[in-house]
């Protein structure tokens, strides 16, 4: 996280950032940091100005449960989260409409910049003029930082400048940047770990099944497909009498089963059931009967999630205008080997098969009415040449293929699925 630096790093990569684009798109001008009232002072006669107006708490990350640094052993300390807010204030000739030019210098560069690389903030901690920066950890916080723009009505900005200002009205747009984490410098206090869980026989579920992994059998960072055997990993696995593995709305017999790990096909599940994407799957313990007594209820563990990936089996191209020297528009026939739902987002990526300044473009499928393994997805302005494709159905992409033949002029490069727009 960082460290009591992250507040001015923040302002100063702003700075720096704003002062490399405006200085090209408007002559002379340059990017400051003091109070609005003071702009005339000692200013140059065209610039932007960066005033930090506001700080508030972020709800979602303030103070947040640092239980996942606890169980890697690190040192825990409590963290601030805060999003910034800034006034950026334009002023120059108004007669050459320097002010309005550059306010679309600045819209057009945090535009680009939605999310602030970690390089960038590097280079500004790195600067000679910003020693006092160097001792800044920004740039190593995990949250990566981002720049939103705010809409202001007329009311906001009159409050903002009487209120905060208290100086007469120049052109101004505000920003938000969130999220910035500071640490604090002491440890917080860390109790003994639990020795023994004694519930005293009241817990009713005390052997209660607990999935905390799922992976493909095949390795742990292989993705997930169809024919992918699952292994799950948890406590309380196997049930007394049985033990049922819930995946997508159907309970499928596992094939071997121990207290802390489950074997299982997804080739067991039926393909009516299975859909790409984010899927669950709960360990079940179907309720066991005794002869003379009451049925008694059955366990399930907590949904563990899962992702499916999509495969790619067929791919058509449907040029619908081909005018001589110009981008391609025209239809894409995409057939998966899963069933994609009718509410599904359907997103296809081109990329082109170059080494060369490849292009790339993407591009998301019409709304659909009906079940289907094969998709329509339209396309345009896209340049004729060789292309990679890749689906992703609800967030999650098939495959590329890797040509692994030894000696080959293209081996250990992507090779398909692979079309040809003309």
């Amino acid at each position: 996280m960082s460290n009591y630096l992250a507040i001015a790093t923040v302002t100063a990569t702003l700075q720096r950032t704003l002062q490399a684009a405006v200085q090209l798109d408007v002559e002379g001008a340059r990017v400051t940091t003091v109070r609005p009232s003071d702009i005339g002072n000692g200013t140059p006669e065209t610039g932007v100005n960066i005033f930090l107006y506001q700080i508030i708490t972020n709800p979602a990350l303030n103070n947040i449960d640092a239980t996942p640094f606890r169980s890697r052993g690190n040192p825990v300390k409590r963290q601030a989260a805060l999003d910034l807010y800034y006034m950026l204030s334009f002023y120059g000739n108004d007669t050459e409409l320097a002010p309005q030019r550059l306010l679309g210098s600045v819209v057009s560069t945090l535009n680009d910049y939605r999310m602030i690389p970690a390089e960038i903030i590097r280079d500004a901690c790195e600067d000679s003029t910003l020693s006092f920066l160097q001792d800044s950890r920004l740039a190593d916080q995990i949250q990566q930082i981002t720049v939103m723009p705010l809409d202001l009505n007329l009311e906001d900005l009159s409050k903002s400048w009487t209120v905060f200002f208290q100086t007469p009205y120049v052109l101004s747009i505000a920003y938000k940047v969130m999220v910035v984490l500071i640490e604090g410098d002491r440890t917080a206090r860390r109790a003994l770990p639990v020795r023994d869980r004694r519930t005293g026989s009241l817990a009713p579920y005390f052997n209660q099944p607990a999935v905390e992994q799922v992976l493909a059998a095949s390795g742990r960072y292989d993705p997930i497909l169809l024919d992918s055997n699952l292994i799950l990993r948890g406590k309380n696995l196997k049930g007394d009498e049985a033990t049922q593995v819930r995946v997508c709305g159907v309970n499928v017999t596992p094939t071997q089963v121990t207290a802390t790990e489950i074997q299982l096909a997804l080739a067991d599940v039926p393909m009516a059931a299975i859909r790409a994407g984010v899927q669950s799957l709960q360990v079940f313990h179907p309720p066991a009967t005794t002869r003379g007594q009451s049925p008694r209820r059955g366990v399930e563990s907590n949904a563990a999630p899962f992702v499916l990936r999509p495969v790619v089996t067929q791919v058509e191209v449907e040029v619908v205008e081909d005018p001589i020297d110009e981008p391609r528009s025209g239809r894409l026939w995409i057939e998966v080997n899963l069933t994609v739902g009718a509410e599904q987002r359907v997103v296809v990526f081109l990329n082109e098969w170059s080494t060369e300044a490849p292009r790339d473009y993407s591009f998301e499928a019409d709304p659909r009415t009906t079940e289907s393994q094969a998709i329509a997805i339209p396309f345009k302005e896209v340049e004729a040449g060789d292309y990679l494709v890749r689906l992703q159905i609800d967030g999650a992409e098939s495959q590329l293929e890797i040509d692994n033949t030894p000696g080959s002029p293209t081996e250990n490069w992507f090779i398909g699925p692979r079309i040809t727009i003309r």
